[in-house]
């Protein structure tokens, strides 16, 4: 008969831990989204060479001349 008080106490906890759980999910949600990190800068970098062939993502040969 011991399997039945052992079965009904894990049940207990499990029921225990699904409540906390729970209660941490409504707290967190109910926290505004308080962030103290500084906002994002734009990093700026040199400009790049008029001859580089990476700068441009299509080579010259496929480029359509538009007028």
């Amino acid at each position: 008969m011991t399997t039945t008080f052992q079965k009904r106490q894990k049940e207990m906890k499990r029921m225990e831990k699904a409540r906390a759980k729970a209660e941490r999910r409504a707290q967190k949600k109910l926290e505004p989204n308080s962030t103290d990190e500084e906002p994002l800068e734009l990093l700026t970098g040199p400009r790049p060479l008029d001859d580089d062939p990476l700068a441009d993502p299509l080579p010259a040969a496929f480029r359509t001349e538009q007028s």
